[in-house]
């Protein structure tokens, strides 16, 4: 199985933090948001993973070819087209099955027997109180049969999160290709529902497959909950300094500088950091920023930003 992983966007809804670095390399409980995502597919011992990479790129291609000993491959989307724009282009580099992940949110999954299913492809799903907001599966029987973007009308509450796992890549290369030609858009983008969608259409059997957890990065707040999600679920491992207070959980790189300091609960500090007379709590602060004489809390320093409380 191969893993493909679209990481081309702007990550817009996360400046400024995103201006200087790409949304999937963002800070996130003590390491990349993207390093998150890898950790939870990597259990299925994919043969490569394939990213499709645009604004930022070589950030991204230098961290996963420094962090990780496995066959990666880079293409890239020059033009912000649409989900299925990007993933078309991974065509010659995926012959057989393959995971899809969107990696901006984090979650828990099985895809333990995914191989074996009994399907041309799967939809990981979460059932949500408002689907208002999101692209849903409509289920008749053990298949998918229609998927509906924010829909008015709530005829579903299993929201399609952006993990997808098709069984014959082929087979979902062919669905763009009809897509493409038929110019079949929303707002303007070609997006992987509507591919599916055809799909469907012309009888392939989707079915889904539940989530037990989805937390959204998409934008600062949401970044700051999933923060707190995960640092929840850590074991404590900040190391005790002169003169700095650590409140659990937290989480902070070694090679932060820490002086006078009180850092948490919820705080996750970035490799080489300096916090020094200040307070941080339910907070982000990502690598090489300093943050001095001031209380932080709620908020999301990106890397290499100076926050100070005075002169």
């Amino acid at each position: 199985m191969d893993i493909i992983l679209p990481v081309a966007g702007f990550g817009t809804r996360l400046r400024p933090q995103t201006w200087s670095k790409p949304k999937p390399l963002v800070g996130l409980a003590g390491k990349p948001m993207l390093a998150h995502v890898l950790d939870r597919v990597m259990p299925v011992d994919p043969e490569k993973l394939v990213f499709i990479t645009g604004f930022l790129g070589d950030q991204i291609e230098r961290w996963v070819t420094s962090n990780y000993d496995l066959p990666s491959v880079f293409v890239e989307q020059p033009e912000m087209l649409g989900q299925t724009d990007a993933i078309i282009r991974t065509r010659e580099h995926v012959a057989g099955d393959a995971l899809i992940l969107f990696p901006d949110m984090i979650f828990e999954a099985d895809f333990s027997g995914l191989a074996d299913v009994a399907a041309d492809a799967v939809m990981f799903t979460k059932e949500v109180e408002d689907p208002s907001q999101l692209g849903i599966a409509v289920v008749e029987g053990d298949r998918i049969v229609r998927l509906i973007e924010k829909p008015q009308e709530p005829v579903s509450t299993l929201a399609v999160i952006g993990i997808y796992y098709v069984k014959r890549m082929a087979d979902l290369y062919a669905a763009i290709d009809e897509q493409i030609a038929r110019g079949i858009k929303t707002k303007g983008e070609y997006f992987i529902a509507d591919a599916f969608q055809l799909m469907i259409d012309g009888g392939a059997k989707v079915i889904t497959a539940p989530v037990s957890a989805w937390e959204d990065c998409g934008n600062a707040e949401a970044l700051l909950a999933t923060n707190t999600y995960l640092l929840d679920r850590m074991a404590p491992s900040a190391r005790a300094r002169d003169g700095v207070t650590i409140i659990e959980p937290s989480v902070v790189a070694d090679s932060a500088t820490l002086e006078r300091a009180v850092i948490g609960p919820y705080a996750s500090i970035g490799e080489n950091v300096t916090v020094r007379d200040a307070v941080v709590r339910d907070a982000i602060v990502d690598a090489g920023a300093t943050v001095a004489s001031i209380v932080i809390e709620h908020s999301v320093i990106g890397q290499r930003a100076s926050v100070s409380g005075r002169a």
